[in-house]
């Protein structure tokens, strides 16, 4: 169905040149004939409403129960959102994981976001379909005024919003939901391949670190209930015990510093380490002078990295020569081997499927989870000699290759699905493809399945903007 979509047969200049040409029967009105603001305090009622956030996915509800994430101090402050409302974050709009929502709950939201309901003239799903799609392509730029790139909202009121005919918009909403649905479970259909390979994965590296590679090794008991027994010729000491130094970074800004969009010295965020490497997004810098003032955190080669707080913590690298001179900040923490441990051994340790459970285990939970540094050093770790610790990760490489291809391949492939849902979606609410068609062989009205299985496609790891707060 979506391979056999056409462009429509007439186009005119929009005048918006965000936009550029849109369909000849289209209309362009200003926002303010669609939508206008609507600002109801909860006040002493807030205990009768439950509490919404914007996200990535769209407006979901928060469970306040599990104390994650942040909450008004206040929540009287929050204000009254009901369904169908479309929900707005006109500030620090660049940094913003989802600038609009359109709300299918009744509940309550912070009152620093703009909460906007429908005049009737337009459909509220195409109006937040298509502010979605400027979001993505970060079209809203000219609109920002002030050091929080702030949109004010009789600005955004102001501008106009491309106008197929209801009955055009509702197909639009219609077929976009039913084609992000479909790409969405294919999505998920793939994540739950790669958390299987890597549980196979987990399981062969487990089984390499705690028994070594000759089965037939004589064991000993090592004193922890949880290892049980290792070869007799190994030790098991304390990671603080393999470490010449375990430290964690600091925040520039606490020495009133700045992180820089380029400079002399990388500086290294707990979103830099993915998958065992360092990545280069976000791509962060500070000068020399700052370098010097946090330099207890400086970093060396071989240092093996371990995020220590934030919905990646237990993530883990080894720092190559390439990336220095680097530091790091407070999320991560780095230890640097002695003589008794390989620093790729002691990574592939951290990574074993056992130390992940006690890092969770034993993560303080509040605003987000953070493991202390003694915990990290406490950590107990069965050591071979070196010899054979590079006997162990010649053969961990060699046995997971093939698994951590297979991964590779299909996140790839989850990218790219990723992108096409992207271009889809922009090219069907601007016009540049008539989904009339197409949309006349989907169900009327299917938004309790959509409703149901966004909620159960929610990725966790997608950042509320409450965070950003």
């Amino acid at each position: 169905m979506i391979a056999d979509i056409k462009p429509y047969p007439e186009y005119k200049e929009s005048g918006l040149p965000w936009l550029g040409k849109v369909p000849g029967h289209w209309d362009l009105m200003p926002n303010r004939g669609l939508v206008r603001r609507r600002k109801v305090l909860v006040g002493k009622r807030h205990t009768e409403y439950q509490l919404l956030s914007l996200t990535k996915q769209g407006i979901i509800v928060r469970d306040i129960s599990t104390g994650k994430g942040k909450f008004s101090s206040d929540m009287g402050t929050s204000q009254e959102v009901r369904s169908g409302d479309l929900v707005f974050c006109f500030f620090d709009v660049p940094e913003t994981p989802r600038t609009v929502g359109l709300s299918r709950f009744g509940g309550m939201i912070t009152g620093a976001y703009t909460v906007l309901e429908s005049t009737g003239r337009g459909n509220s799903r195409y109006f937040e379909l298509y502010y979605q799609v400027m979001d993505d392509r970060k079209l809203l730029s000219p609109l920002y005024s002030g050091l929080r790139h702030t949109i004010p909202v009789d600005r955004f009121l102001g501008i106009r919003t491309p106008l197929p005919p209801p009955s055009e918009q509702a197909a639009i909403g219609r077929f976009l939901d039913w084609a992000s649905i479909r790409l969405d479970r294919a999505i998920q259909a793939k994540r739950k391949v790669i958390a299987l390979l890597n549980e196979q994965k987990q399981a062969i590296i487990h089984r390499a670190v705690t028994r070594g590679l000759d089965p037939t090794v004589a064991l000993k008991p090592s004193g922890i209930p949880w290892l049980g027994d290792i070869p007799e010729h190994w030790d098991a000491p304390r990671v603080k015990q393999c470490a010449r130094k375990i430290s964690k970074g600091t925040t520039p800004s606490t020495e009133g510093r700045e992180i820089l969009e380029s400079g002399p010295v990388r500086f290294l965020k707990a979103e830099n380490i993915s998958a065992g490497c360092i990545t280069d997004k976000p791509l962060c810098f500070i000068d020399e002078e700052t370098n010097w003032m946090i330099r207890r955190s400086q970093l060396a080669e071989n240092d093996v990295l371990f995020v220590i707080a934030g919905a990646t913590l237990g993530k883990t690298a080894v720092v190559p020569l390439e990336v220095l001179p680097a530091n790091t900040n407070q999320a991560v923490a780095f230890i640097r081997p002695n003589s008794r441990v390989i620093p790729r051994f002691l990574e592939l340790w951290l990574q074993s499927s056992r130390i992940k459970e006690l890092i969770w285990l034993n993560a303080v939970q509040s605003a987000q989870p953070n493991l202390s540094m003694a915990d990290l050093g406490n950590f107990v770790i069965p050591i071979p000699p070196c010899n054979e610790q590079q006997q162990i990760l010649l053969f961990v490489a060699a046995i997971t290759m093939p698994i951590s291809e297979t991964i590779s391949r299909l996140t790839r492939e989850i990218d790219l699905l990723r992108e096409y849902r992207t271009r889809l979606v922009a090219d069907v609410v601007t016009g540049k493809l008539d989904v009339r068609e197409a949309a006349k062989g989907l169900p009327d009205d299917s938004s309790t399945e959509i409703v149901e299985d966004l909620v159960s496609l929610v990725d966790e790891t997608e950042t509320d903007n409450e965070e950003l707060i």
